[in-house]
């Protein structure tokens, strides 16, 4: 089977993630002699929930395509960078791999989940006595961490912008930064709109947006070209710096 059939193969039930469980039945096992590839999504939630999410697409993907996958969970979206860098994985679900000096690591986009756009914001509690960005000035920050593009590049950006002194604050991921905010810990927090409004109704939460972005584009479903066959035309084309 080539990569990019693969590849058609794979993107289809992750476009389907929420249903995925409901579809697929256990694989069978892998013949020892069978290569298995290592998938690393960022960990935008919990490790737990980040197994129970992905798992079953792993597991229904490995079933109907044929091709073994494991998944391998960081702690942190720095730990996921550090996987693509160290070139322990094959696939990862990231955004932080758009930047000049990463693109010669060879990964290349094959695809997104069919999700909504998402938005950088910054979020205070529902009864928070905050409702304007320049309170923030002096003030303790959450954000998931260095790496978020989303959730800290976007809003530190426009706290930059605006002049506004707040500290920054890493909780390691999207529901480490909220447990910092719910807690009282930190004043605000930068988030992805998506996680937070996933957050909220899972733990029953409040909030008020005291500033989003214009719609971004969720994370990328990516693959390194370092490990597959020489021939693999999607490969080809990225090392040519072709981008169609």
């Amino acid at each position: 089977m080539t990569i990019d059939r693969f590849l058609r193969r794979l993107l289809l039930p992750l476009l389907l993630a929420p249903i995925a469980g409901l579809l697929l039945a256990l694989p069978a096992p892998a013949r020892a002699d069978e290569p298995v590839y290592r998938f690393s999504p960022v960990p935008q939630y919990s490790i737990p929930l980040v197994a129970s999410y992905w798992n079953p697409i792993l597991a229904y993907v490995s079933e109907k395509s044929g091709v073994k996958l494991t998944l391998k969970i960081s702690r942190t979206s720095a730990e996921t960078t550090a996987y693509v860098l160290s070139q322990d994985i094959e696939f990862a679900f990231t955004n932080h791999l758009f930047s000049p000096e990463r693109e010669a690591l060879g990964w290349r986009v094959f695809g997104r989940r069919l999700t909504p756009p998402v938005l950088g914001q910054i979020i205070v509690p529902a009864d928070s006595p905050i409702t304007d960005l320049a309170q923030l000035d002096g003030k303790d920050i959450a954000f998931p961490g260095p790496e978020a593009t989303v959730a800290y590049k976007f809003p530190m950006a426009q706290l930059m912008n605006r002049k506004i002194n707040a500290h920054a604050v890493f909780g390691g991921n999207m529901d480490g930064a909220l447990a910092q905010l719910y807690s009282g810990k930190v004043t605000a927090a930068g988030v992805n709109s998506q996680l937070a409004e996933s957050h909220a109704r899972r733990e029953n939460r409040k909030y008020r947006v005291l500033w989003s972005s214009e719609p971004l584009h969720d994370l990328a479903l990516t693959r390194t070209c370092r490990r597959w066959p020489a021939h693999s035309p999607a490969c080809t084309r990225t090392r040519r710096g072709d981008r169609s």
